[in-house]
């Protein structure tokens, strides 16, 4: 029996996201994103249209290497401005029962002892429907920001990501134990202080003595999604992802990106399988395909190509301002995000970008495909995707908000449903994202290594 396909919907807390320049289209919304309302409608489409979660992507910093400056991203809404994501988390929740929050959070920048506690309150507002995109950041701007002249390398980012993971396991893994809250109102008690450790942890970048200050949450650690396709990204998944993001302009792209994680996870000893793996990709559809491709053709007059060459410049750390647009795009090591531009040369040498085409391309939707056709024709598209490719689902950008998720929740929703693809409207949903994801508990696995890590006991004074 074909799996069933899964939908994320790929958003972010500003008006441009991953279709520069769409925002002047007369029917796009994304200027309301000030707005709860805006938010409000966009979960219960969302969540009436049996989506998995709202991945809501974020930096810390603007996309200022394209020209040397930030004006062309302000200009032209490049992701800027830009809203904190985990704010909208009490929102969306408050506005759906069923619907996951996946939020993006750069932990290269922020402690683990206070990232913890924000995450915990948050898993409890929502009732366990937390998901962490764990990011290590790539803009340069992000850490000037922060009081650095530039990021950590590549690399070296990682190595800080797998300390910050043991920090906030142990606080909310170690820290409490199950039975610690005891809410006896007749004794007087609502903790029992026996059951609640400190952490007593001492690393080469962090050192966090106490104890979580939340008590356990639904999922205590929240769903984790990761995105790294780097070779350092993959062995660091292996080691923390529940699910991962891949982005590809081809099913051979993405492909040997879900075989080469799936490989890294089962060399690490977890089921590969088991991972869920999203690809990114954009749907354009209506009734027939001749009003999808006139909607299409439609939305191409509205791509920006500074503004996407911007985006490009900032994902990549190479100003593309100084390469002319009819030169081919040769992969590029960079300490910026590696698999933005080996996506689109090194993944796949049999095909050569322009600058110009590659501005063209991830000008609407980013960095996967554009599936474009009547419901038909786009759910055949999903079905050769899912099965060429290996993925579990797709994260789904968006053209015009909230036009694209429409489309999909009311066409194309309906066709994989009548083709025993997709999920139901009589299936259940778990309680918690966790559960909804994997069919089963709210914790993580007791085989995952943020149930093994350990607290220490206190360190001793010299004498």
């Amino acid at each position: 029996m074909a799996k069933p396909i899964r939908f994320n919907a790929f958003q972010m807390n500003t008006v441009g996201h991953q279709s520069p320049g769409l925002w002047t289209h007369p029917r796009d919304d994304s200027h309301r994103y000030l707005d709860a309302d805006y938010w409000v409608e966009l979960a219960q489409l969302l969540e009436a249209g049996r989506f998995d979660a709202i991945f809501l992507a974020d930096v810390l910093g603007v996309y200022d290497v394209y020209q040397g400056s930030a004006d062309t991203a302000l200009r032209h809404a490049v992701q800027a401005p830009l809203n904190d994501p985990l704010a909208l988390a009490p929102i969306i929740a408050g506005a759906t029962r069923h619907l996951g929050i996946g939020v993006t959070a750069a932990l290269t920048y922020e402690h683990p002892y206070t990232f913890a506690r924000r995450i915990s309150t948050l898993d409890h507002l929502t009732r366990g429907r937390i998901g962490w995109n764990i990011v290590t950041g790539y803009l340069d701007s992000a850490a000037r920001n922060l009081g650095l002249q530039q990021q950590l390398a590549h690399d070296e980012r990682y190595d800080l990501a797998d300390e910050y993971l043991d920090v906030v396991y142990k606080l909310w893994e170690k820290s409490w134990e199950d039975d610690a809250v005891v809410r006896d109102k007749a004794r007087g008690v609502y903790a029992d202080p026996d059951k609640v450790h400190p952490i007593n942890h001492e690393g080469r970048h962090y050192k966090v003595h106490g104890i979580h200050l939340c008590e356990p949450s639904p999922q205590r650690t929240p769903f984790l999604y990761q995105a790294g396709a780097s070779p350092r990204g993959m062995a660091f998944a292996a080691r923390h992802a529940e699910a991962t993001f891949v982005s590809g302009p081809s099913i051979k792209v993405v492909k040997r990106y879900v075989d080469d994680t799936r490989a890294a996870v089962r060399a690490a000893g977890r089921d590969g399988d088991a991972l869920l793996v999203y690809a990114q990709a954009l749907i354009v559809t209506a009734p027939t395909s001749d009003e999808a491709r006139a909607k299409y053709e439609d939305y191409q007059r509205h791509v920006n190509i500074d503004a996407a060459l911007a985006l490009l410049s900032g994902w990549t750390g190479v100003d593309f301002s100084r390469i002319p647009l009819d030169a081919t795009i040769d992969y590029i090591e960079t300490e910026a995000g590696r698999s933005a531009l080996a996506s689109l040369s090194a993944a796949d040498p049999s095909r050569t970008w322009t600058v110009r085409e590659a501005a063209r391309f991830i000008g609407l939707g980013g960095r996967g495909p554009i599936l474009v056709g009547s419901p038909g024709e786009v759910a055949d598209q999903l079905e050769t995707w899912m099965d060429q490719t290996g993925v579990d689902g797709f994260n789904l950008a968006f053209a015009i908000s909230h036009e694209t998720m429409r489309d999909v929740v009311e066409l194309v929703v309906p066709e994989l449903q009548r083709r025993g693809r997709y999920r139901s409207n009589g299936d259940s949903v778990g309680a918690t994202l966790r559960h909804q994801l994997t069919g089963k508990g709210a914790r993580l696995p007791a085989s995952h290594h943020g149930r093994q890590v350990r607290i220490d006991p206190p360190l001793q004074s010299a004498a």
